[in-house]
């Protein structure tokens, strides 16, 4: 990545300067930490009243979803977690009759994992539970609002990723 790093127009004070904030806290980046992690830890309270499944458990029944039997290699890439957390995560699964796996016809030494029907129905209820959390969320914001909202998100997200792989170019 050879492009300039642009220089950043300084910030209203009040954006900077929050007195009942740490200077780190006030930073957007934080904020969207806490905000990222009051959602993830409500919707980790959510899926085990409602489908009894851990954070990662959750995480890999959304991920299979109603899709076509996939390697554990492939699950691992899609959730960004390591294989073997994955592979305990699994395990617990299938005993529970949630995932079922089964050897890759065309390649016997990879491993397919799907859901099972008592899997597709908690994929359904997480589904449904993520519906209204995010309706709930989002109903105080207008059309133009949400509009507006995502669009900044998007630019925000397309930024980091340029920050991240420019910090990765510096070792």
């Amino acid at each position: 990545m050879n492009e300039k790093l642009k220089i950043a127009r300084p910030l209203p004070a009040d954006i900077v300067v929050d007195s009942g904030l740490a200077p780190i806290t006030a930073m957007m980046s934080s904020r969207l930490m806490v905000l990222a992690n009051l959602l993830k830890r409500g919707a980790i309270l959510r899926y085990k009243r409602l489908a009894g499944l851990s954070s990662v458990e959750f995480g890999l029944v959304a991920s299979l979803g109603r899709r076509p039997p996939m390697s554990v290699v492939r699950l691992a890439e899609a959730v960004g977690m390591d294989k073997g957390q994955i592979s305990r995560a699994l395990a617990e699964l299938v005993a529970r009759k949630l995932v079922a796996k089964a050897v890759n016809p065309r390649d016997n030494r990879e491993t397919l994992v799907s859901l099972t029907k008592a899997g597709l129905a908690a994929h359904d209820v997480i589904v449904a539970g993520a519906q209204e959390r995010n309706r709930r969320l989002l109903e105080q914001l207008t059309s133009q609002e949400l509009e507006q909202l995502l669009g900044q998100i998007d630019r925000l997200t397309a930024t980091a990723a340029h920050m991240l792989a420019a910090e990765k170019e510096l070792g």
